[in-house]
């Protein structure tokens, strides 16, 4: 038997891959190398090498039944978890979202090897059947895992001013400002070229959106404002890298900001803003609750946030207590005023 492992390789040319220690798991994580961001590849190798460990099976050999066990243990209490008190979806185990996503790079893993001809069938099941509906006699499923789709944490606007207030560079407040600004994601922030700033239209072109996709975004000019202040000022003119935003010292001066770099720049400052949380993924929830308020249409927010379906985008509709309770009071007056003028004779 096989014992899952979980290795980073890194190449010669900084470039990292994972291996979990199996030739058919370690060559769909180099395929999923080619269509994936490194992120999402390592959460498959990390998820892969879990679900083999407490499987202990041939891939081969696995069967729904297999999953469904793994499914159980995964939501079993674990030691020490009796002293936490889990909002999100009540349960002692492991949070849903985190068995969903194990269930997806699974699902993912034997969806290649069925393309692939190694297995007959997927094993992990789409869903639990329900009865059949009375209106239309299909058979609907039920999720594996009930999910709870939670609200986005936002940053109010003291917040804001307190992490503005603790970053110590221009470098540092312009990614903050592409996230709180323009809603980019981490990875889009990271991934700016020079090129793509496009300085007379006030807008920025993101080369590498989520799933591949590319967009031209609006951001603010004060965005642009911090930008050129960090270009003319600090950013090295000797830097071998195309990256907009770069490291400013040390042995990989130069080179492209590191996401890790980004994550800890950002830590240090909410420490010093004395702020619980505003992580990156809450500054762009920040910015797109902000616009909603404003008033930008929901299908102008779904562009903005490079949202492929607009469901995702609609999230925001339930953001900000002051525009929801403006949209009720406006609403429920014209249906009072409706009923007193009916009751006037």
């Amino acid at each position: 038997m096989w014992s899952p492992s979980f290795r980073c390789v890194v190449r010669a040319g900084g470039d990292r891959s994972w291996r979990v220690g199996h030739g058919q798991v370690d060559e769909f994580l180099a395929f999923a190398h080619g269509r994936a961001r490194p992120a999402t590849v390592r959460a498959y190798a990390h998820d892969l090498k879990t679900f083999f460990s407490v499987v202990a099976k041939e891939p081969a050999e696995v069967t729904s039944r297999d999953v469904l066990d793994f499914v159980v243990a995964q939501q079993r209490p674990r030691t020490g978890a009796e002293k936490v008190v889990r909002i999100s979806d009540g349960s002692a185990g492991l949070a849903a979202s985190t068995i969903k996503r194990r269930l997806a790079a699974l699902s993912s893993f034997y969806g290649y090897l069925v393309t692939r001809g190694d297995v007959a069938a997927n094993p992990v099941p789409r869903g639990l059947p329900t009865r059949k509906s009375r209106h239309r006699g299909e058979r609907g499923v039920v999720p594996l895992v009930r999910g709870v789709r939670r609200l986005p944490r936002i940053l109010e606007p003291g917040e804001v001013e307190a992490l503005m207030a603790a970053l110590r560079t221009e470098r540092d407040r312009a990614m903050v400002q592409a996230m709180l600004l323009g809603g980019l994601r981490r990875c889009e922030v990271l991934g700016l070229r020079l090129e793509d700033l496009r300085l007379g239209e006030w807008r920025v072109f993101v080369a590498e959106g989520k799933g591949g996709h590319q967009r031209l975004v609006p951001v603010s000019q004060t965005f642009f404002a911090t930008v050129a202040r960090y270009l003319n000022s600090e950013r090295p003119t000797d830097a071998p890298s195309d990256r907009v935003f770069v490291a400013l010292k040390g042995r990989t001066r130069g080179g492209a900001f590191s996401a890790e770099g980004l994550d800890e720049m950002l830590s240090n400052a909410r420490a010093r803003a004395g702020l619980a949380h505003g992580t990156c993924h809450e500054l762009r929830h920040t910015c797109f609750t902000r616009l909603r308020e404003g008033g930008m249409a929901i299908e102008a927010l779904q562009a903005q946030a490079g949202h492929r379906s607009v469901a995702s985008t609609r999230v925001y509709l339930h953001l900000g207590a002051d525009w929801l309770a403006g949209e009720y009071k406006r609403a429920a007056e014209a249906i009072e005023a409706q009923a007193t003028v009916g009751a006037v004779r």
